[in-house]
């Protein structure tokens, strides 16, 4: 039974979704922006967003019981690819495990709210 994982402690889903998806096995979330979840503001440049999109997927994992080092799979949206080494620098600072999430990275012609950067997950128990 799919149940849906939702916590205040990220950003409130903007259109008819749910933060993330419980299927038992796996957690499904969503795209999350660099937007801080208390004053609902985007963070100003491509590395806070990138920083505070991972914190937002954190805290949805960490609703569903899981953790970043629970990823198995990422797809990072960039608003301008010229932004790869920025966004994985610090991608590869908060995903560290001795087993890295597979991941794909594509530009995207917009991103919600004019953000710099979104990243979805998917994570196993």
């Amino acid at each position: 039974m799919n149940t849906v994982v939702s916590t205040p402690d990220a950003p409130g889903a903007i259109g008819p979704y749910s933060q993330a998806v419980d299927t038992g096995r796996l957690v499904f979330c969503s795209g999350q922006l660099g937007i801080d979840p208390t004053s609902g503001e985007l963070a100003p440049d491509v590395a806070t967003q990138a920083d505070q999109a991972i914190t937002n997927l954190q805290s949805v994992l960490s609703a569903a019981r899981l953790g970043l080092t629970d990823v198995v799979k990422t797809t990072v949206f960039l608003a301008d690819i010229a932004d790869f080494a920025t966004v994985n620098a610090i991608y590869a600072e908060r995903f560290n495990g001795s087993v890295l999430p597979a991941r794909s990275a594509v530009q995207a012609a917009a991103l919600p709210k004019a953000a710099l950067v979104e990243i979805e997950a998917i994570a196993a128990r």
